[in-house]
């Protein structure tokens, strides 16, 4: 039966290994309990001690030894103490051999050590089975399921024996087919793929080279479109500087004076002299109308033309990395911006200044003719033209010697008043003498 069915033989000796198999690695992580705490080894000939403790029979009767050669006991009894638990066991004049044996352990380990040995490898496509049979067609290690139910079914095949004395044979002529022209080629594969490798690697170094001295220009000339705009940006500050700091010196002047003329009015208050006093309170009238007669600057709403948000999307948004080098720059300006009531005022100064000075030209002019004639030819020509025709004209110069009038007075006020500073000043020598 067994001549007939030569694979039945082999599925039982396969399902027999498929146990150990199954055992093996379980046995393997008991190395750690099978072995003696005394020796670290395997336990030979385990015995128990009363306190349940197992040992080699071996290092008991070392242990023993000591034990008895540094001790004083009772006769007939020797002393052994645990390794473990230091507990002191008596043990009858025959020793270590009345100790009773650890049957299961000392099978245990018998088992581990069987079980220890080198098994055959487990098949890929079926778990837990080994490779034990040799499939002559294929020339491949297969299972007993591979043979029945698998992939090899009908193969010849040969047992591990056989086929190790067939393969070990033809070994050399199978290494001879790598010696030859194969493996020049090989060689002159592996030669050349080198050199073009080294080859590759310096094209690749001389475009790393290239890029870098591309952007290197790129960044060149990004800074110096960066400086050359922050440049026009410093301009575009100088204008604000030159149109904001006078004003503003200005009117930090006028604060001063207002804190000198409050300091000069306090320190008035204290003082008793009539004539100091007086002198000082002139001064003090003088400088109080000056600064409020003073105008006041406008403010200047400057704009500020291009700005930069629009002069990007506006001129930089399509530039290419060619065109970058000519990229724009803006030209800025600061305009001042005023309202139509500003403006009035503005065009009313500028007026009155003109006619002032018309005023100023005209006065010069009579007053040089009078000089030259007397007040009475001086009505009779006024008087003349008056009668004339052209009525206008003797409007407009007798509202202009109306004016001159106004101008004399007011020019007499100040003679007046330097006269009287004069004779104050006179006065107050006086008295100090």
């Amino acid at each position: 039966m067994h001549s007939k069915c030569p694979s039945h033989s082999k599925i039982m000796f396969l399902q027999g290994r498929t146990a150990v198999a199954y055992v093996c690695p379980v046995m393997d992580n008991l190395e750690e309990d099978l072995t003696c705490s005394v020796c670290y080894g395997l336990f030979t000939d385990p015995r128990v001690l009363p306190c349940s403790h197992t040992f080699c029979k071996s290092c008991l009767e070392n242990v023993l030894q000591v034990s008895v050669n540094f001790s004083i006991w009772r006769p007939l009894r020797l002393p052994l103490k645990c390794p473990n638990c230091r507990s002191v066991v008596e043990l009858p004049t025959n020793g270590v051999d009345a100790l009773p044996v650890n049957v299961c352990l000392r099978a245990i380990v018998e088992k581990y050590q069987r079980d220890s040995q080198p098994r055959s490898p487990a098949c890929p496509e079926h778990p837990r089975q080994p490779l034990n049979v040799y499939c002559v067609q294929d020339r491949k290690l297969i299972c007993g399921f591979c043979l029945t139910i698998g992939q090899h079914q009908g193969h010849a095949i040969d047992d591990l024996q056989t086929a190790y004395v067939k393969e070990r044979t033809g070994q050399a002529g199978l290494m001879e087919s790598l010696r030859g022209k194969r493996w020049e080629d090989i060689c002159s594969l592996a030669e050349r793929l080198e050199q073009e490798k080294v080859r590759s690697e310096a094209l690749v170094e001389n475009d790393r080279e290239v890029a870098s001295r591309f952007f290197q220009g790129l960044d060149l000339i990004l800074a110096q479109k960066k400086e050359q705009f922050m440049q026009a940006l410093d301009r575009a500050s100088v204008l604000l500087a030159c149109a904001y700091d006078p004003l503003i010196e200005q009117v930090k002047d006028m604060q001063e004076e207002h804190s000198d003329l409050i300091s000069l009015s306090s320190s008035i208050e204290s003082e008793e002299c009539p004539l100091v006093y007086l002198e000082k309170v002139h001064q003090l009238r003088q400088r109080v109308n000056a600064l409020s007669q003073t105008a006041l600057p406008e403010i200047p709403s400057l704009h500020m033309t291009p700005r930069a948000e629009p002069f990007f999307e506006e001129h930089w948004s399509d530039v290419t990395i060619r065109g970058l080098r000519d990229g724009p720059l803006p030209e800025i300006s600061c305009h001042a911006h005023r309202s139509a009531q500003a403006a009035d005022q503005t065009q009313s100064r500028r007026l009155r200044s003109s006619s002032a000075v018309v005023v100023m030209v005209l006065l010069v002019l009579v007053l040089t003719a009078l000089c030259l004639h007397s007040v009475g030819g001086l009505r009779h020509v006024v008087e003349n033209i008056s009668t004339e025709p052209l009525h206008d004209i003797g409007t407009f110069f007798f509202c202009l010697l109306h004016h001159v009038v106004m101008k004399l007075n007011t020019f007499t006020s100040t003679l007046g008043e330097n006269t009287y500073q004069y004779l104050l000043s006179f006065l107050k020598t006086l008295h100090l003498c």
